[in-house]
């Protein structure tokens, strides 16, 4: 589904209505709302309109449980950070228990950082692959979400639920969930924002690209799969609603 909002003020407000939503449903079917956030600025606003009334109010906080789709492997108190982002924006505002918001730290080695937060998910998610509620992603210009680089092997990883990734262009550490975890949500959220992502949107939804040039294609979850665009991001589409 592709929705196209106004601008990132109505795109941001019908991502904090999806998320309550998405949580509500989840406590009432589960018990339990599990999340994967997002870094970069897009998701930010989202994150203020969720701290403040009226979404504070609607979203059953302690039963969510917060995860990352990934993050950069910078010290927590980086600007860069994902987790610091989040936290200033929404979870120092909201009722979240302490042992039930689980960031990705990268410390020193990336690859056993990678290996401790899989482990993680393995010890709160029973089975093959876990299964998110819900799962916020961004869209790079190059085409890239989460961590998910072009041309990076991680795109090929079928095994691990979490990978360290170096891309060539900027050399900096991360950890991101795999393409086969991002697949198995319920429900995966792309929030795309202005005019210099027209054009990579429109080629990832009604092109023919290569994945391994644009990953953002390998997203095509067994669940729900939501474009939120601003009609900046969607200008070039041929087939918005």
């Amino acid at each position: 589904m592709i929705r196209v909002c106004l601008d990132r003020e109505a795109l941001s407000m019908a991502a904090a209505e999806l998320f309550a939503t998405a949580a509500h449903s989840a406590v009432r079917d589960t018990g339990r709302f599990a999340v994967a956030l997002a870094g970069g600025d897009t998701p930010r606003r989202t994150y203020e309109l969720l701290a403040h009334d009226p979404f504070r109010n609607r979203v059953p906080w302690e039963k969510t449980h917060v995860f990352w789709g990934d993050e950069r492997c910078v010290p927590a108190a980086d600007s860069r950070n994902n987790g610091r982002m989040a936290g200033r924006a929404l979870l120092d505002h909201v009722p979240v228990p302490d042992g039930q918001v689980h960031p990705m730290v990268c410390g020193q080695a990336p690859q056993d950082a990678a290996k401790e937060y899989e482990a993680l998910l393995r010890s709160w998610f029973p089975g093959e692959l876990p299964r998110f509620d819900l799962i916020l992603l961004g869209l790079g210009e190059n085409g890239h979400t989460a961590s998910l680089f072009p041309e990076t092997q991680v795109l090929d990883e079928r095994r691990r639920w979490v990978a360290d990734v170096s891309p060539a262009n900027d050399g900096m550490h991360r950890l991101t969930l795999t393409v086969p975890v991002i697949n198995q949500a319920s429900r995966v959220v792309f929030l795309v924002s202005g005019a210099n992502k027209a054009s990579i949107l429109r080629e990832v939804l009604e092109g023919s690209p290569d994945p391994h040039r644009i990953p953002a294609c390998l997203i095509r979850p067994a669940g729900q799969l939501v474009w939120l665009v601003d009609s900046d991001a969607a200008r070039l589409l041929r087939n918005a609603a």
